[in-house]
């Protein structure tokens, strides 16, 4: 059947009514964008005519996979494509410059310590090498960032972050902390080596990239907020350059100029890497988005 069924006069009032256009109250943004996804979904239906038993066998699978969405949409390249449109309607904008951004991933917490100097992020023991990383957040003009602070968190050598490890093991905050920065805007931290990891085994992830012939592996790799009063947030990430998943992301997450290749000494490594940040047209600039993050226990400022 042909998909301009979907814009006959009865399926056209039947998406309106669901979209609750024409209904008093309520917000007629949503109103639109429900609007626009009843429609693409039931063009999707017929043009590919999807039948009953598919349809709900899709409800079904999104209904178990609930808590791994946050997998789902990184790994369906939607969380990329949200950095793509940024950076088209910044060049539009005629805003150029900075550190690439890149996705957030769904394992940030909210919470960890603030601490300032040379910072040890690991807090449990851990049967690897060390990774040091060190360099300096600028302005675009060359400045050195003052008061910035560093949001940064990665995985332990299992793969796992702490609050989201099943084997429960990690204390709090194990390979998290915020840096607060100096005048001169260099930061400098250690911790025990990241490791890669793979999605969730039999998981929904791991059911759909299999399903299409991918494979739910990402590099080794540091995630990383930044933020300071007159600059513009970043949200970013390092990959490992030498990672042998580097140039094949299952989440899209590497991308040119954040692929520093470790100088490495045994199993430990080395990474000089510094930050650009571009000026806030305004405090919303500063601010990170109001995505739903995951919230740790309280902790302390360390000494």
């Amino acid at each position: 059947m042909d998909v301009e069924f979907v814009r006959t006069p009865e399926v056209q009032a039947l998406f309106d009514k669901a979209a609750g256009i024409g209904a008093e109250g309520g917000s007629e943004r949503l109103k639109v964008i429900l609007r626009d996804i009843i429609e693409a979904s039931a063009e999707i239906i017929v043009r590919h005519d999807v039948n009953e038993s598919e349809f709900w066998n899709a409800v079904g699978f999104l209904q178990n996979g609930a808590p791994e969405f946050g997998l789902l949409v990184p790994g369906v390249g939607l969380e990329h494509f949200l950095d793509l449109y940024m950076d088209a309607k910044d060049a539009e904008a005629g805003l150029t410059g900075g550190t690439p951004r890149t996705i957030e991933g769904p394992l940030y917490v909210e919470g960890a310590p603030l601490i300032e100097g040379d910072v040890n992020l690991s807090k449990d023991d851990d049967e690897t090498g060390h990774l040091y990383m060190t360099g300096q957040v600028r302005g675009p003009d060359g400045e050195p960032v003052r008061n910035a602070i560093v949001h940064v968190w990665h995985a332990n050598s299992q793969g796992w972050y702490s609050h989201f490890d099943p084997t429960r093991e990690q204390t709090p905050f194990n390979n998290r902390a915020r840096i607060k920065l100096g005048d001169d805007g260099k930061y400098s931290f250690h911790s025990k080596m990241p490791s890669g990891y793979s999605v969730p085994p039999q998981g929904a992830t791991d059911t759909l990239m299999k399903a299409v012939g991918r494979h739910g592996n990402r590099p080794a790799h540091v995630h990383f907020f930044i933020e300071a009063p007159g600059y513009r947030q970043l949200t970013t990430q390092i990959n490992f350059g030498d990672d042998v998943f580097a140039a094949d992301d299952f989440a899209f997450g590497t991308r040119e100029g954040l692929l520093p290749v470790p100088q490495r000494q045994g199993d430990s490594a080395y990474i000089a890497f510094d930050f650009e940040l571009q000026r806030a047209a305004g405090v919303t600039d500063e601010q990170l988005s109001s995505r739903q993050r995951a919230t740790g226990p309280a902790m302390e400022p360390a000494e």
